[in-house]
């Protein structure tokens, strides 16, 4: 089977699935709800410490912080029941985010596959003539199944992690953008990396869908035909037939990991120069680098890994 032509993005198809998320809009809604507060919410922690290293640690032990004073030991307290207390809040909402989006998921497959059933049945005699069942049973099990991946995994998340990084990068131009220029060097690379992750495992789906499609169609018709095959006495013929396109299937799927084994490096090394240089940088800079700023530093690494956490969960 032929793969079909590549687009960067197909919303007709886009639309034609969000039809059937239509009766779960208020879960939908939700959901988007959830992956903007915890956008909002994810450099709170980096700024805290921030805060708390700049104002308690490193500089001015008697610092105000909202509207009272506090001794060092008093605020850091403050400050860790505040980490604590956002974490728990955090757990619990990315929890309830991871929950709905599967949720929804789960509902718009069941609901495709309702349909392609009744479809399936109603089709003419001649096209289970044309068509192989196995090729119909993987189509109707395994490719709406990835449709779920647009819900649990997909689009959704994706928005949910672009929100995160835009208030990540919004929070660290506004504490020292030179700082941020200097990190956000080695970002190229990911771009790059990225792409051709992306083409290669698009590639590698499409063989791993139709190697699944012909398995299938081979085990279920050799099954139900099995008196045939041993009439001819064609049996080792057909193992080997087997054999081939179990191999495809094998080989179809090695290449898929062999993107997400290359990739995952590079994304660490990646991240390895981005905290290299602003170590370099503050390192260069720390004759004349106030003790009340060792803060921002920390704060910075700690944003270069929120930054780097949606790639890292990917598959």
């Amino acid at each position: 089977m032929p793969e079909p032509k590549k687009t960067f993005f197909d919303f007709t198809l886009l639309r034609r699935v969000f039809r059937y998320a239509a009766p779960y809009k208020k879960k939908f809604y939700l959901s988007i709800v959830l992956a903007i507060v915890l956008a909002v919410i994810t450099p709170v922690r980096p700024l805290l410490i921030q805060l708390t290293v700049n104002n308690y640690i490193g500089g001015d032990k008697d610092a105000t912080f909202f509207s009272g004073r506090f001794d060092i030991a008093e605020m850091l307290i403050f400050i860790t029941i505040i980490q604590v207390g956002l974490i728990l809040v955090e757990t619990a909402m990315r929890f309830l985010f991871s929950f709905t989006t599967a949720w929804l998921g789960q509902s718009v497959v069941r609901d495709m596959r309702v349909a392609v059933y009744k479809k399936i049945l109603g089709l003419n005699l001649s096209q289970f003539d044309k068509t192989p069942i196995g090729t119909l049973t993987t189509r109707t099990i395994n490719d709406i199944e990835s449709v779920n991946d647009i819900f649990s995994d997909g689009l959704v998340p994706i928005i949910a992690d672009l929100l995160s990084i835009v208030c990540v990068l919004a929070f660290m131009f506004w504490t020292d953008w030179q700082l941020t220029l200097i990190a956000l060097i080695p970002f190229p690379l990911i771009l790059i990396a990225t792409w051709y992750f992306k083409e290669s495992i698009n590639r590698s789906f499409f063989k791993v869908r139709n190697a699944v499609a012909s398995l299938n169609a081979f085990v279920q018709e050799h099954l139900t035909g099995m008196s045939v095959v041993q009439a001819f006495a064609s049996e080792e013929r057909e193992f080997e037939k087997f054999k081939k396109i179990n191999k495809e299937h094998r080989n179809a799927n090695i290449k898929a990991i062999f993107a997400y084994s290359v990739f995952f490096p590079v994304v660490e090394i990646v991240l390895a120069l981005a905290i290299g240089l602003i170590v370099w940088w503050t390192s260069k800079e720390a004759l004349h680098l106030q003790q009340s700023q060792q803060g921002t530093v920390i704060s910075f690494i700690l944003c270069m890994n929120l930054l780097f956490r949606p790639l890292r969960v990917i598959g």
